[in-house]
């Protein structure tokens, strides 16, 4: 068996699709780069009318990893546009649309999709368009024919922006959607602050996918029985994707949960045994990173040595290999921990990949009997009456 991303394992390990699309990220990075800077102009004229509004609401939404997409937008964006942004899944949404649009502010739906065809995507917004006097949709979907991307298409209230086809990822977790989605939204609503960044975050998503294949398997070679992530900021919801790549790829085999830094001790810390493994994203706000360290470091005196690695751009992370305990984000210790997820869930993708295949699991079908579906199904919409 191989996980090499460069020459990837047989077809027959049934994870074609999942290493290729990992490792496809920096080149569809810099595609949606090129996408963004060819939809500025269009894109400019839809929201800068909006965002100059000190009462518009941004709402980021989706469901499962896309959910996560918003959680690690959220905090940036509400600083970089002044005005309030929620991250809200389409999933609590849908089942209560009075609650999470309660105040009748005008909106912009930002909608997260792979495909587009899971029954909550066009629920909400249809939910939205009901509940609220004033919505207006900025559709970002990886899927030119799916149902959410089909609705929005000639609407003069949204907007559709489609990622690199080769983004609708078709092994079952979502991996360069996620990414590519994520890195569209910063580009198109965060501005001129993020100008360049993509091959940045490019070159280092490269270089984790040239060199840890070794670190990642090291850690998974202590057959770990649950895995955590922490994280502070927009990194705790860079945890939660991690985790979810876990318990997808692996078919719930592998126990994952996530957390923030300071909020572990209340509570979700009495996961912790021996045979855990605890993953920590470091900030690079000066602030923040210390509470990331302090949880580091408590966790390494209490648990078997190697067990806690940090993955950081600074505080002594070796780009060249020196501590197994620290992973690497090589030359982004200046970028802001929005555009560090990128490559830093690039960790947490290989992880999931070498937990999945080292219980004999098909990362591209982990549920063979179909319990779990790549597109949700099952989902019956009810009728709201106002």
């Amino acid at each position: 068996m191989t996980t090499s991303l460069s020459g990837g394992p047989a077809v027959d390990d049934g994870a074609a699709h999942t290493v290729r699309e990992i490792a496809q990220q920096p080149a569809l990075w810099r595609e949606v780069e090129g996408i963004l800077a060819a939809s500025r102009e269009d894109l400019d004229a839809f929201l800068r009318p909006l965002l100059a509004r000190p009462d518009l609401r941004v709402v980021l939404t989706g469901a499962g990893t896309s959910a996560f997409a918003g959680q690690v937008l959220q905090t940036a964006l509400a600083r970089k546009l002044g005005v309030r942004v929620d991250a809200v899944a389409t999933t609590d949404l849908v089942a209560d649309p009075r609650g999470c649009l309660a105040e009748d502010l005008p909106t912009l739906l930002v909608s997260f999709a792979r495909s587009g065809d899971s029954p909550e995507s066009v629920a909400a917004t249809d939910l939205a368009d009901q509940v609220l006097s004033e919505a207006h949709h900025l559709v970002i979907t990886c899927n030119a024919q799916g149902s959410l991307a089909l609705k929005h298409a000639d609407r003069p209230a949204s907007r559709v922006l489609l990622m690199p086809a080769a983004s609708n990822d078709q092994g079952f977790a979502m991996t360069s959607s996620f990414t590519c989605m994520t890195l569209a939204a910063l580009l198109a609503l965060g501005g001129d602050a993020y100008r360049g960044v993509a091959g940045r975050l490019a070159q280092a998503a490269e270089w984790i996918t040239a060199n840890a294949e070794r670190t990642v398997g090291d850690l998974m070679a202590r057959a770990p029985e649950r895995i955590v992530y922490l994280g502070s900021g927009a990194l705790k919801g860079l945890a939660g994707e991690s985790a979810l790549k876990v318990l997808e790829l692996t078919g719930g085999a592998l126990v994952a949960s996530s957390e923030s830094s300071l909020g572990f001790r209340h509570g979700p810390k009495a996961v912790l045994t021996e045979r855990t493994v605890v993953v920590v994203y470091v900030s690079n706000d000066p602030y923040t990173r210390q509470y990331d360290l302090d949880i580091a470091t408590e966790l390494r005196s209490g648990l078997p040595a190697g067990s806690v690695v940090t993955v950081s751009a600074t505080s002594g992370a070796d780009p060249h290999g020196g501590d197994p305990d620290s992973w690497a984000l090589p030359a982004l210790a200046d970028v802001e921990d929005v555009a560090l997820a990128l490559p830093a869930v690039v960790y947490a993708q290989l992880l999931a990949l070498h937990a999945s295949l080292a219980r004999g699991i098909r990362p591209d079908q982990p549920f063979p009997s179909g319990e779990v579906n790549r597109v949700v199904q099952g989902v019956i919409l009810h009728s709201l009456h106002n």
